[in-house]
């Protein structure tokens, strides 16, 4: 007797198929989005803005207790070679480092939307 309408024991069943292939798909990486596709006002939304504010004047819960100093009072004492020094290695004991997550323009382009924020008080 023929094995009419019966598949070959060599293929695979559609379930099998199907299985490895949402498996393929499930453990492809997805492409990783680089902080390099943030513009400055993004990068210090995400990372500054909890202690700085949105504006710069310290005024958040967490600026507060950290007596965060306003963005017009910090402009006029620091230049931009310590500025990005700060953000690079941070401030001990309160401010963090973020030379691992930014590169050397990106911090150079959170600086200068640092400073433009002293500006629009």
């Amino acid at each position: 007797m023929r094995n009419v309408g019966r598949r070959p024991e060599w293929i695979p069943s559609a379930g099998f198929v199907a299985g490895v292939f949402l498996l393929s798909i499930w453990a492809t990486p997805l492409p990783v989005v680089h902080a390099q596709t943030k513009t400055a006002s993004d990068s210090y939304l995400d990372k500054c803005a909890v202690c700085h504010g949105e504006d710069g004047a310290g005024k958040t819960a967490k600026g507060k207790k950290l007596k965060v100093k306003n963005v017009r009072e910090q402009v006029t004492k620091l230049t931009d070679e310590q500025m990005v020094e700060v953000v690079t290695k941070g401030k001990d004991p309160d401010m963090d480092a973020f030379g691992k997550d930014f590169t050397p323009e990106q911090i150079r382009q959170i600086v200068a939307y640092y400073r433009d924020l002293a500006k629009k008080k």
